[in-house]
């Protein structure tokens, strides 16, 4: 069944994607799903896969979308977006932070130098509190201002607003999609790929896609490896799809898509990862690998006497290393610049690619 939904008036038009699936998109991103909070996202993504023909089935910081072969192909794209959480009167925290227990209490202590990026990210941003299973509104307000608390040693919010709010109630950025000729623009990371997954459904696709909680805070590995191992086979092949960062839309546009051989965790199945690199090459489209693309880059830091930064954690790596070779894959990733804002902009050349990727690895037709 394909819902025969109406272009929102904030989307644009594309000449490169389908009014349906910039629906979609539109849809998902103006429903939150903060770190922590995501159980009305998901209740809004069981209505757009049914109407979709899967079969949905919700587990503990996982929501199961299947066809009618699930064992054929498997992807997973996490479906939490950062926001704040309310902890106390006209207080709030990153939602991350504290859904990750991350605090000096637990000697796991925020980055100093993480928290002064975030600080002033989100300055003046518009806000909306929700009730984080039913979605219900609970009230708009703004960032009045952020500021490292020195007695916690953390990260602390003023909200101009939602002073009536109580702990526990979790607020998101207010989000719109913005298509130029070009580019999408919204906080992308990781409702894009979430959008394409539901999209693959109204294309036929008759696998299983996995949407998880709490990878922002580190954690839906836990509930991905817990289903595989109750429902999986002996070896289980999967494709972890999402967004990639890189300094600024120059970079993003170099490439086409995001590959990896390997992330700070472990080494991705080479054979899944050639057959993505096949399917590229098939399609015209150009590819990056990014393991490498870091490491080229810390060699230039290291010349020049600055410290390397990290290969990153990804869901897939977390996975292969805990799962005990009961589950590997690889990953196919979306270049994006603006990482973690509300102007984070992927090129639309690279979100068609990614579409038509997929497609084609599931013997699924998809035209622009």
């Amino acid at each position: 069944m394909k819902p025969d939904t109406p272009l929102c008036v904030d989307e644009g038009v594309s000449p490169l994607l389908p009014p349906s699936f910039l629906s979609l998109l539109s849809l998902l991103i103006h429903t939150p799903s903060v770190v922590g909070a995501e159980h009305s996202f998901f209740r809004v993504l069981q209505r757009e896969l049914e109407l979709r023909g899967a079969k949905v089935t919700w587990y503990e910081g996982l929501l199961v979308a299947q066809g009618s072969d699930p064992y054929s192909m498997m992807f997973s794209a996490h479906a939490d977006r950062h926001g704040l959480i309310c902890t106390g009167p006209n207080e709030f925290q990153y939602a991350a932070f504290v859904a990750g227990a991350r605090s000096d209490l637990l000697g796991n202590s925020v980055d100093e130098q993480l928290m002064k990026k975030i600080v002033d990210r989100f300055s003046s941003e518009t806000v909306f509190a929700y009730e984080p299973w039913s979605g219900a509104y609970r009230g708009r307000g703004e960032v009045d201002k952020a500021y490292i608390c020195e007695f916690r040693n953390n990260l602390i919010f003023i909200l101009k607003g939602l002073e009536h709010l109580v702990a526990g109630t979790p607020v998101a950025f207010t989000d719109r999609l913005k298509v130029d000729q070009d580019t999408l623009v919204a906080q992308l990371d990781n409702v894009l790929t979430v959008a394409v997954l539901v999209y693959l459904f109204e294309l036929g696709f008759q696998g299983t896609v996995f949407f998880t909680a709490q990878e922002e805070a580190g954690k839906s590995w836990r509930y991905l490896l817990e289903w595989f191992r109750r429902f999986g086979g002996t070896t289980n092949q999967l494709i972890v799809v999402d967004t990639s960062p890189y300094p600024d839309q120059e970079s993003a546009r170099q490439q086409h898509l995001v590959l990896r051989n390997r992330d700070a965790n472990a080494a991705f199945n080479p054979e899944l990862t050639a057959k993505l690199v096949a399917t590229c090459e098939s399609q015209g489209y150009s590819y990056q690998f990014k393991d490498k693309w870091v490491e080229a880059r810390n060699a230039q830091l290291v010349a020049k006497g600055e410290e390397p930064g990290s290969l990153g954690s990804t869901e897939m790596g977390r996975i292969i290393a805990a799962s005990g070779g009961l589950v590997d894959g690889t990953t196919l990733q979306i270049p994006t610049s603006g990482y973690h804002t509300m102007s984070e902009t992927a090129p639309l050349a690279s979100v068609v690619a990614f579409i038509q990727v997929l497609a084609s690895l599931t013997d699924l037709h998809f035209s622009v």
